[in-house]
């Protein structure tokens, strides 16, 4: 059995993981691996229930981290561990690095309080000291003005996606803050760029680690003159 592989996915709403998660996926599918395609919040039917009251109900800052932090635990006993166990290779869009960005950084909940939760919620059983983190974040660093040009022609937005420029700017800091504290479990793709150019970031970084042999794509994102964005 080939060891478990967990790869996160993160990024303001527009910076465009899901075209990359899924064209990844098929990519570790060809090259003989079992995946496990996920998402936060959500996963489980407990935690997509919860995602749906954070996605639509207005709520106290803490009471949202609350809530993304109850459905993480769910997702990470019901879903991730056993399919880490089993050897899958986990894509997970999103996971607590957005807590961190989101509720963290745009609407001001304490970093010190987020870490804590944290902490309680990804204990390991075998050693609470340690954390279960994702082996690779992949962070979807893009301009929130590039962003929200993105996301006026993307679909009715949620409460989320509603927020300000100026909500996302704060998202963006606290995700680039999250990455300078955790540099060895980053890898920073620059989402301005085309799809196929973001690709080549990704599967580079893949590779790099011996994750990946080398790539043929498996995706035409788009026609010629039209892969504009990520």
């Amino acid at each position: 059995m080939s060891q478990g592989l967990w790869i996160s996915f993160e990024g303001i709403d527009g910076a465009g993981k899901s075209t990359h998660i899924e064209a990844l996926a098929k990519t570790f599918l060809q090259q003989g691996r079992e995946v496990t395609q996920t998402r936060e919040p959500g996963g489980t039917p407990l935690a997509e229930s919860l995602r749906t009251l954070m996605l639509s109900t207005n709520m106290d800052p803490l009471t949202e981290s609350l809530i993304a932090f109850a459905a993480r635990r769910d997702h990470l006993k019901t879903v991730i561990e056993p399919a880490l166990a089993k050897g899958h290779v986990v894509l997970c869009d999103r996971f607590t690095d957005a807590t961190f960005a989101y509720q963290g950084g745009g609407r001001g909940v304490s970093w010190e309080l987020l870490k804590q939760l944290e902490q309680w919620v990804q204990a390991k059983d075998t050693d609470p000291s340690a954390l279960s983190q994702p082996d690779l974040t992949v962070w979807f660093d893009l301009d929130p003005h590039i962003a929200a040009q993105r996301l006026i022609q993307a679909r009715s937005p949620d409460r989320f996606e509603s927020e300000t420029l100026e909500f996302f700017k704060l998202v963006q800091s606290a995700y680039a803050k999250r990455c300078q504290e955790s540099q060895g479990r980053f890898l920073s793709i620059d989402a301005a760029k085309s799809k196929h150019e973001v690709w080549q970031q990704l599967t580079r970084g893949l590779i790099a680690k011996g994750w990946l042999s080398i790539v043929v794509p498996v995706v035409n994102f788009m026609a010629p003159g039209q892969e504009t964005g990520a």
